[in-house]
């Protein structure tokens, strides 16, 4: 509150107002105005100046919700958010047309009264006892001010705003004592700013800042004389004098208040006149409020950064002050958002997967050693319409994601190659890796029962041809599922996935991952921001950052808020990282990530496609960026990507590496366009195994009608040519995942989602 006015005592307005509130209390003055029978309400009994004293007069003005303003890494405007759309200005930035229209149609005695006006409480005793009822109030534009207070106190809480709004003697005594204090401590000039910016225009608009806007797309400080008087006019009723919806009646109000301001001689009768003869000339600007406003399609990051700040205790210790925080507004948020970044993923986006496809896209980028996510983008826009949606692909179910995320299919086996590495296998470590073999047995877990194969379940390659022995370099290279299954055997369950805990690789659903063998072959769905923030841990040689997406945060006043910080922790040794990043730069140097290969920097990466195509990943790094791109089905219904037109290019089968990599590498080719271009450090890899394989292949189920080849030069082909599906999927409650046999769920009492377990995730 402001200072105190000068003088000792109160003053004679004020004296007044405290007589009066001794007729209040006894039931003689305002249950004539407005509250006919409110003796009953049993307060006359306090008709005292002591008990009228007794009322605590500590009225404290919650700060005014206003627009909060969410800006990328370099300043550029996302999106515009608010509980209530209000910006609050000075005195001295609002017309003196419209101070002084709204002075004259709510109270033209302002400046003349103190907190209640005597004059106008008997003008309208008056009045009410000759017609009956409550026909004229006698609120001052202080009262009103009081009254607009306790609603945004309550914010959205229905039944406090009720109360606050109520015609009960009660309220009335508390806004009377709260108008003194008021009048006491502010001053008519700052309770005339005040109100201006509390108030209630209409359209979503609060204050007057935000009404010229909306109304007339202008400053406050420009509104002319007739465009002050319409805009005072709507305080009474905006619903009903709105000029959107009604002119007529705007029009008439409008002219009620220009003819009120000539009669307190604000104006002259000609300038009045005058302006009632000008129609209502508006110049709307439509609400823009929320995510769904976002441009650069940075929709979804908003909202993530929205949930973000729902969600973090930096912001709060519950979610209900937290919530309170974020719709009281008024904020700048600048994020970590890349606007380079993020046109260049919206482009390649654009370029290979379309809205309407029955499969969508998510792609998001984070940068090694910040955690700073610096794009996010998808094929289904954010918001309400056909091929639309509010889930984000490429975060967790708690943020807004889809309830189980993604099967990544191989893109899980740098994982177990990593933990595998930890606890002392050579990269040079040779597995028989035959094409087919029944799940080993028993296979250790983090407690003491250890996994058994009690159902035989069996698993293969994704080819005949695809026979060990095969070293780490080749396996990895060639995504061979038998060799990793063999790894996580010798290693133990428990190292894996104490492993992907470090890296933040949680299933997007909050569970833990199950301590199964088939874990190896990227069972569990995760997101695109969980994928690519644990790759990014490669490329940090090591070192573990948490994901971030604010990068500072100031109030209404301009003062700095603590935001969330990443948190960096190595995970692994630089040795551990380095032999990772050397195995996934021959993936895309000669194994099934050649389409996702950069031609001007070197990158290292994983393809990964689950069983029936469902879902198929690259996920890729260079020293500076990392990117997970996902392609499948968004919605309920699971889409086979089997002979299947995406972004108008048909495909025979869908790859890791024939459409996510070709997305990936466009991507991150504009992200990283003029940047520096650092190189890994590599370990020498020693050439172990049979890098040829030694079965022959199958021909085509079906030699009259062979799989119809990728196009040369198309995304189509991942470095595995199509062919027939020979089985090896297990049964899940969809059937069976990878054709063949039909055997039965290996993982007694769990229960499996359609398509999420089995034995082709290799690419």
């Amino acid at each position: 509150m402001g200072k105190k006015r000068s003088g000792a005592g109160l003053t004679g307005p004020q004296q007044a107002a405290k007589f009066l509130g001794l007729s209040v209390l006894s039931g003689v003055v305002l249950a004539g105005i407005a509250i006919p029978g409110a003796g009953a309400l049993g307060l006359a009994a306090k008709g005292t100046v002591e008990g009228f004293d007794e009322i605590p007069a500590n009225l404290k003005t919650p700060p005014l919700s206003q627009r909060t303003t969410i800006l990328d890494a370099e300043g550029g405007l996302i999106a515009t958010v608010y509980s209530r759309d209000r910006q609050v200005v000075p005195l001295t930035a609002i017309s003196p047309y419209m101070q002084k229209a709204i002075v004259a149609i709510e109270d033209s005695r302002f400046y003349e009264h103190g907190a209640v006006d005597l004059k106008g409480i008997l003008r309208a005793v008056n009045r009410n006892a000759q017609e009956g009822g409550a026909a004229q109030g006698a609120s001052t534009l202080t009262q009103q001010y009081v009254k607009n207070v306790f609603v945004e106190e309550a914010g959205d809480d229905e039944t406090k705003v009720r109360e606050a709004q109520e015609k009960s003697l009660g309220r009335k005594i508390r806004e009377l004592k709260f108008s003194i204090q008021v009048e006491e401590e502010l001053g008519k000039k700052k309770i005339l700013e005040n109100y201006l910016n509390i108030t209630y225009f209409g359209q979503q608009a609060y204050g007057i800042e935000s009404a010229s806007q909306r109304y007339f797309s202008k400053p406050a400080k420009d509104l002319t004389l007739e465009e002050s008087a319409l805009l005072a006019g709507l305080v009474q009723s905006p619903s009903r004098y709105d000029p959107v919806n009604d002119s007529q009646e705007a029009m008439k109000r409008r002219n009620i208040v220009l003819q009120r301001m000539a009669d307190v001689k604000d104006i002259s009768q000609a300038e009045a006149d005058e302006a009632k003869k000008k129609p209502v000339q508006l110049k709307v600007t439509r609400p823009k409020n929320g995510c769904i406003t976002a441009v650069k399609g940075a929709g979804f990051f908003c909202d993530y950064v929205r949930n973000t700040f729902l969600t973090d205790p930096v912001f709060g210790k519950t979610r209900e002050e937290r919530a309170k925080l974020w719709n009281r507004g008024g904020l700048t948020v600048r994020t970590t958002l890349d606007p380079q970044s993020q046109d260049s993923v919206n482009e390649s986006i654009k370029d290979h997967v379309s809205q309407d496809d029955k499969v969508a896209t998510a792609v998001t980028l984070v940068e090694p050693g910040s955690g700073r996510v610096v794009a996010m983008g998808q094929s289904k826009p954010y918001g309400f319409n056909k091929n639309e949606t509010q889930i984000n692909f490429s975060v967790d179910k708690r943020m807004g994601g889809s309830s189980f995320g993604f099967p990544t299919g191989s893109t899980f086996k740098p994982f177990v190659a990593a933990a595998a590495l930890e606890e002392g296998v050579s990269p040079g470590k040779v597995y028989s890796s035959p094409y087919q073999m029944e799940y080993p047995s028993p296979v250790q877990t983090c407690g003491s029962k250890p996994w058994v194969n009690t159902a035989h379940e069996r698993l293969e390659n994704e080819q005949e041809s695809e026979v060990g022995p095969y070293g780490m370099n080749q396996a990895m290279a060639k995504s061979v599922n038998t060799y990793f299954v063999q790894m996580i055997t010798e290693t133990g369950v428990c190292p894996v996935t104490e492993m992907t805990t470090k890296l933040g690789v949680i299933p997007a659903d909050g569970t833990k991952l199950p301590e199964v063998p088939a874990i190896a072959l990227g069972t569990e769905g995760m997101s695109p921001l969980t994928m690519a923030n644990a790759y990014a841990t490669f490329a940090n040689r090591g070192v573990h950052c948490t994901p971030v997406s604010i990068e500072s945060i100031t109030d209404s006043h301009g003062k700095a808020l603590s935001v969330p910080k990443s948190k960096c922790e190595r995970v692994m040794s630089e040795r551990t990282a380095d032999t990772i990043n050397s195995l996934l730069l021959g993936v895309v140097d000669s194994g099934t990530g050649t389409a996702a290969g950069l031609t001007d920097r070197q990158n290292a990466g994983k393809t990964g496609t689950t069983d029936s195509r469902y879902n198929a990943w690259f996920v890729g790094y260079t020293p500076n960026m990392s990117g997970a791109t996902w392609v499948g089905s968004g919605g309920s219904k699971q889409v086979s990507m089997e002979n299947i037109t995406i972004g108008g290019q048909y495909y025979d089968k869908v790859y890791g590496g024939g459409l996510p990599g070709p997305i990936w590498k466009q991507a991150v080719s504009g992200a990283l366009a003029g940047r520096e271009a650092p190189n890994f450090v590599t370990v020498a890899l020693p050439d172990t195994g049979n890098p040829g394989g030694t079965a022959k292949p199958t021909p085509p189920t079906n030699p009259t009608k062979p799989n119809k080849p990728a196009k040369p030069g198309k995304p189509g082909g991942d470095g595995k040519p199509g062919g027939p599906t020979t089985g090896g999927g297990v049964t899940t409650g969809g059937g069976t995942t990878g054709g063949g046999t039909t055997p039965t769920n290996p993982f007694p009492g769990i229960t499996l989602e359609p398509g999420v377990i089995g034995g082709r995730d290799t690419q």
